[in-house]
């Protein structure tokens, strides 16, 4: 009660504007009394309105009243201040409904500035600094203020718990290690922490080394789009310059073209109207002689009529007809069909290297670090499948294609394909049409005395040296009856394996591994490479022996 008459006592001796110890404190007319400075200045807010008001009680006043100084409450702020009391704190020191709240303050309680882990209790500034001041309360653990502090008392023997039990993974009290965990795995929950510090600290260190490597491998991303805005926009730029090129090409062509009209038009219209005047001029002439004519067959005097008749008649027997035949014309009309066949020429040539672009574009890749993992099981790998159709354009004159061009057959008689750059001269071979980046997988049945399956760069020789395997631009898995034998460079590697008539071929470009798989029941590896593909890939098919064959890209669902 005492405690509670001091602290009533603090609440009559405050200012209720600052929360201080009244300043010079004065009693307005309601009886409410301020620190003369505080009341002054709230009133000099109110100056505009010509009525002052008690920040307590809202009552007003006019005029504004005149302040005296309070001498008994400032005689007893002044004792107050002797014996060491002080204003009550402001409000923002009080706990709220989030703070935790001193467990020493009776009636309204302080913040709490720290909390004992071995007192179990947390504390305010004030009944704090016994923990600073005595000896053996120095040695206790003080914490960040925490609401969860009964979590550190054991629920069956209401004891603080001091140890960890490693067999059952918890904290345990000491009355604990003496009872249900009697015999277990048992250390102070101070060891354990810091076993358990060394483990974070360990995380800690590869959680920052990760992030690091990704912060290294953002900035390289970064400089890759900075690489591949570079090369695209320069790739536009190019590419504008030599369209622009090809413009004015046609357009000084058009204009040549147009030149050539004119002048031969030009030309012709002259000779033309040359001529035009020269038979107008005869017309004239010949009008003028039948004129005379007409004149002489009215004569009525028959001796003048036979004077006159034969030197007339000598002009109507100079007379010809024209000396040129009027014949149809066909005029420029071949000239726009020349220009024509100019324009299909330049069609097709476009279209054909259009195509080329667009594969070009497409192929476009960025090699980065693929994470996934590579693939372990058949189901793994039919993920990666692809539909993969045989390009008529590169198959050889023996080679015959079927089944929507995913089927090769060897033939005898030579095919009459029309002639084209890409295909085959020299070796019974076939590419796809596709080209082949990134992940890729594709299975192939074969029939037949033997088959090579394939993955070629398209830049591969058309003619001689050509044979897949033979060369640097070729990878090449040979099948027979009795054996598998692998070329690259035209260096043979026996490979060993089960015997099967389909074959599966996966392929990781970016990380440059090409594999082949016996298929049958199971899936064996048959062989691996682990290169460096510097082009895109297409795959491919050839038939060695002269007995016949099949090899069919499969439909993989």
């Amino acid at each position: 009660m005492a405690q509670k008459g001091v602290e009533l006592d603090r609440e009559t001796i405050s200012c209720s504007i600052c929360l201080d110890l009244l300043k010079d404190p004065v009693t307005i007319p309601c009886g409410h009394s301020y620190c003369i400075n505080c009341i002054k200045t709230h009133w000099d807010g109110e100056d505009g309105k010509k009525i002052y008001s008690c920040p307590q009680c809202r009552q007003s006043f006019t005029p504004r009243p005149v302040l005296v100084k309070n001498t008994m409450l400032a005689v007893l702020v002044e004792e107050l201040k002797k014996t060491g009391l002080q204003a009550a704190p402001a409000d923002h020191c009080y706990a709220g409904a989030e703070d935790v709240a001193c467990d020493v303050c009776t009636g309204r309680k302080l913040k709490a500035l720290k909390s004992c882990l071995v007192c179990v209790a947390s504390f305010c500034e004030k009944h704090l600094q016994f923990h600073y001041d005595s000896a053996p309360f120095r040695k206790h653990k003080l914490v960040e203020p925490s609401k969860k502090l009964q979590e550190n008392i054991c629920s069956r023997h209401d004891e603080v718990m001091k140890l960890f039990c490693r067999t059952d993974q918890q904290c345990i009290c000491y009355l604990c290690s003496m009872d249900e965990h009697k015999g277990h795995d048992t250390v102070s929950a101070a060891a354990e922490r810091t076993e358990r510090q060394r483990e974070l600290e360990v995380s800690r260190q590869n959680i920052q080394q990760g992030i690091q490597d990704r912060e290294k491998d953002v900035k390289l991303l970064q400089q890759e789009v900075e690489a591949i805005s570079r090369s695209a926009d320069k790739a536009v730029e190019d590419s504008e310059k030599i369209f622009t090129e090809l413009i004015r090409l046609m357009e000084e062509r058009r204009s040549d073209v147009e030149q050539q009209i004119r002048s031969q038009q030009e030309t012709e219209v002259s000779r033309v109207k040359e001529l035009q005047e020269k038979l107008e001029q005869e017309i004239t002439e010949l009008k003028r002689e039948d004129a005379e004519l007409e004149e002489l067959s009215h004569t009525e005097d028959h001796n003048q009529f036979l004077h006159n008749y034969p030197s007339l008649s000598a002009l109507s027997e100079s007379t010809h007809s024209s000396s040129f035949n009027i014949r149809p014309l066909s005029y420029f009309e071949d000239v726009t069909a020349a220009v024509s066949e100019v324009r299909d020429k330049l069609q097709d040539v476009l279209m054909e290297t259009w195509t080329n672009i667009s594969r070009t574009l497409t192929d476009v890749d960025v090699l980065l670090t693929d994470s996934k993992p590579q693939p372990k099981t058949r189901a793994e790998f039919l993920k990666y499948s692809r539909e993969i159709t045989l390009d008529p354009n590169t198959a050889h004159k023996l080679v015959v294609l079927s089944e929507g061009n995913r089927k090769a057959t060897f033939v005898t008689k030579y095919q009459s394909y029309p002639s084209h750059p890409n295909r085959f001269t020299s070796c019974r071979h076939v590419l796809s049409r596709e080209s082949l980046t990134g992940r890729c997988y594709w299975e192939v049945e074969w029939s037949g005395r033997d088959a090579y399956i394939s993955v070629a760069y398209k830049s591969i020789s058309r003619s001689e040296g050509c044979h897949y395997g033979r060369n640097d631009k070729s990878w090449a898995l040979n099948c027979d009856s009795n054996s598998y034998k692998f070329w690259y460079n035209n260096v043979k590697t026996p490979v060993s394996g089960p015997r099967s008539s389909r074959v599966g071929v996966y392929l990781d470009h970016r990380a440059g591994i090409l594999s082949f798989y016996s298929i049958s029941v199971t899936m064996t590896l048959l062989h691996r490479v682990q290169t460096t593909f510097t082009q895109p890939l297409y795959a491919g098919l050839r038939f060695y022996h002269e007995y016949g064959g099949t090899a069919e890209l499969c439909e993989l669902s």
